[in-house]
């Protein structure tokens, strides 16, 4: 509006004036629509956009959703304590190879037994994090904090490992299968002496 409450016609960055008739106060925005319609790759889960997860070729396979589905974190039906055990044991197992082959004393006949010994102190270190975890995230006596359905809306049991007394028990079955995992380790690689990994 100028001073004289009329309207000004706009103009442009180069001060010619758009052709807008005096008359028409508003117009009409319309949305050109592609000739094909695009498929798209990525898009959210389930159609909609407010659960936060993305729906791809590669994370809504069966191949991937089996193998996610199989993992120790999401196999409910599983105790805690024994997927604590089914984690350690991997951990435990695979640490004990990089301390050996890559520790200070990998040149030294001790190069196995330290090897282990840092490997178990590491699942050590680990299991006392766990327990830091848990006591920060779950409150003692009180109900599962996992979601009770899943995304396509089907009910399901409370993960019992989203409690305190679950995660103390996924703690201690991980610091078990830890050192159990270190000391097969060991005993593979230097007890029965196995040729493929010593020198």
């Amino acid at each position: 509006m100028d001073k004289q409450g009329g309207f000004v016609i706009p103009r442009g960055i180069s001060g010619a004036p758009f052709r807008v008739s005096p008359n028409k106060r508003s117009f009409t925005v319309k949305a050109v629509q592609a000739d094909k319609p695009t498929y798209q790759v990525v898009q959210p889960i389930n159609g909609d956009p407010f659960i936060g997860s993305l729906e791809t070729p590669v994370t809504s396979s069966p191949l991937i959703a089996w193998y996610l589905s199989n993992l120790p974190a999401y196999r409910t039906a599983v105790s805690p304590l024994l997927r604590g055990i089914e984690v350690g044991l991997a951990h435990g197992f695979l640490l004990v190879g990089p301390f050996v082959k890559a520790g200070p004393l990998r040149n030294t006949e001790y190069a196995g037994a330290a090897g282990s010994l840092a490997a178990g102190g590491l699942v050590v270190i680990l299991s006392i994090c766990l327990t830091m975890y848990g006591a920060a995230s779950f409150a003692e006596g009180e109900p599962s904090i996992a979601p009770s359905l899943t995304l396509t809306g089907r009910k399901k049991k409370p993960d019992q490992l989203q409690t305190s007394d679950g995660w103390a028990k996924f703690t201690g079955g991980f610091f078990f299968g830890g050192i159990s995992g270190v000391v097969w380790a060991y005993f593979l690689l230097y007890v029965i002496n196995l040729p493929y990994y010593v020198k």
